[in-house]
């Protein structure tokens, strides 16, 4: 018999982790069901105070919602396809389709009042 708790400890680490979003994957990743985008940069100071936010949404909805970053300085096509003009803006898809958009830095609940309610 293998022993698998080091394995399932390992696993749960990277499941409950935001998803770093690139060109070649994020169609695939917001396609199917709800999924928070923030697009961000290294430099932008209110997006690092929103960064811990995104990290914890990233493990309270694990499972439920795909929590995920785009940093708009190596990813800077996928900004331009959405029109990201101001950083930070968190965009919530639903299968896909853009739901709602928010420009500037939020409340933790604010962003997980919103997942809920797409949840259902």
């Amino acid at each position: 018999m293998y022993n698998t708790s080091k394995y399932k400890k390992q696993k749960d680490l990277l499941m409950g982790k935001y998803i770093e979003l690139t060109g070649a994957d994020y169609e695939a990743t917001i396609a199917e069901g709800v999924s928070l985008v923030d697009f961000w940069a290294p430099w932008c100071g209110p997006c690092r105070m929103i960064a811990p936010v995104i990290e914890e949404l990233a493990e309270d909805f694990d499972g439920k919602a795909k929590i995920c970053k785009v940093n708009t300085d190596e990813e800077q096509e996928i900004a331009v396809k959405f029109g990201i003009r101001s950083i930070p803006t968190i965009i919530f898809f639903k299968d896909g389709e853009i739901v709602d958009q928010i420009v500037g830095a939020q409340s933790k609940q604010a962003l997980a009042d919103k997942l809920n309610d797409l949840l259902g």
